[in-house]
């Protein structure tokens, strides 16, 4: 009886072994990757153009979508991608040859032209579009997967992207990914928020104790601090040249503020305590766009950074649906039609709503908007835009559909 219990369990063991190997070996490989050390690349494809089905190191396929086909709905409204897209695109005029990064071969948008670049969500690849060629081209096949956001410099060269990282997901990674190469570099760890203007970028780092505004050059080098604040949760952004904007994260239940704070790290509220509120400074700095809600109603307003004249705009939205032109002198935003009753803001961000909406421009100077697309009567399903980019001549309005992720582009 003892002798077959013994051979019992080795049977047993064995049987186990084999079990475990086979798992080990077979296993899928995990869809988001851990920070490399400091200096290491991303897996790029090492060989093959742009393209191809190609695998790089680390066991990371490259190269393995298309980015899909453009499809034109009217004359001024296409969809660049069905997505998902990462949100945080870049929208340029007409700029010197781009070339992929795997192959030689260059194409020059025709004077006029709009750039589009983006990142594709599930491939990590980066895409341009031109919107009067109508041609999409995939220009880096490096992938990082698992991207969450997207900050590009002005001129597209870089994307700022953050993404979650270890096995607890509790670490968040900033990488500087080049949209048509494989160089790039790494930015500390758990940074909360990143702002980027044309010769620099402004990182805020949040803890217990409250948080700290950095300043570097766009290539990560000459860091240094430029406020500190006991607040914890806030966000920042550049508010034209020499101050930023710095406000509470957005919530339902408590009130926040919104702050200049000038080259010295000094602080000016200029807006609150508010329900919900939610602030976009304009590029030259000008004006601050707030959002906010009064009871179960939505309200925006505007706010001169200069004279701190308040003025009551006549559309109701989130901030975070718009987007200010490159002079200052309008803002575009999506802004829904008869939203549903909910606890907002925090309903939306966390997805609970969706919105239907229509695009409206207020324009700074006049005190009037003007409706500029009526989603729902071009194209079929319901649109609920936001990441809104324009480019510096303002001809070209770019959305993300957060209903599904897609990307659309419309001639303005």
């Amino acid at each position: 009886m003892q002798r077959y219990l013994i051979i019992t369990a080795i049977a047993l063991a064995v049987i186990g072994l084999g079990v475990g190997a086979y798992l080990y070996f077979s296993a899928p490989s995990a869809t988001i990757t851990t920070a490399p050390g400091t200096g290491v690349s991303f897996p790029t494809a090492e060989q093959g153009a742009a393209g191809t089905g190609t695998t790089g190191t680390g066991g990371i396929a490259t190269g393995i979508s298309s980015g899909g086909t453009p499809v034109t709905i009217s004359a001024r409204l296409v969809q660049i991608s069905a997505g998902p897209v990462v949100p945080g695109v870049a929208v340029v005029d007409s700029k010197p040859a781009l070339t992929r990064a795997t192959s030689t071969a260059t194409s020059t948008p025709a004077v006029g032209e709009v750039v589009v670049t983006y990142i594709e969500r599930m491939s990590g690849n980066v895409f341009t579009y031109l919107t009067r060629a109508k041609t999409l081209t995939r220009i880096n096949n490096k992938t990082v997967p698992g991207i969450q956001s997207a900050v590009w410099l002005p001129n597209a060269s870089f994307a700022f992207v953050r993404y979650l990282s270890d096995d607890t997901f509790s670490t968040i990674n900033t990488y500087a990914l080049a949209a048509t190469s494989t160089s790039g570099f790494f930015l500390s760890q758990n940074i909360s928020d990143i702002s980027v203007s044309a010769t620099n970028i402004l990182t805020l780092v949040s803890g217990v104790n409250g948080s700290v505004g950095s300043i570097a050059r766009t290539d990560g080098s000459k860091p240094s601090q430029v406020f500190t604040t006991p607040l914890t949760s806030i966000r920042a952004s550049f508010a034209g040249k020499g101050q930023y904007l710095v406000f509470s994260k957005p919530s339902a239940t408590l009130t926040g503020d919104a702050f200049l704070v000038d080259g010295t790290g000094h602080f000016s509220r200029i807006a609150g305590p508010l329900t919900g509120l939610v602030a976009l400074a304009s590029p030259q700095g000008k004006w601050v766009l707030v959002s906010y809600v009064q009871g179960s109603a939505m309200q925006m307003q505007l706010i001169n950074t200069v004279t701190s004249a308040i003025v009551s705009l006549p559309v109701a939205t989130l901030a975070d649906k718009c987007a200010w032109a490159a002079d200052d002198s309008s803002i575009y935003c999506g802004v829904p039609v008869n939203p549903p009753v909910a606890t907002y803001p925090d309903d939306w961000y966390q997805g609970a709503v969706q919105f239907s909406d229509r695009i409206w421009k207020i324009d700074v100077a006049g005190r009037y908007a003007q409706l500029v697309l009526d989603f729902s009567e071009s194209n079929k399903g319901g649109l609920d835009a936001y990441a809104l980019a324009l480019n510096p001549l303002a001809t070209t309005l770019v959305f993300i559909n957060k209903n599904d992720g897609s990307l659309w582009s419309y001639m303005l």
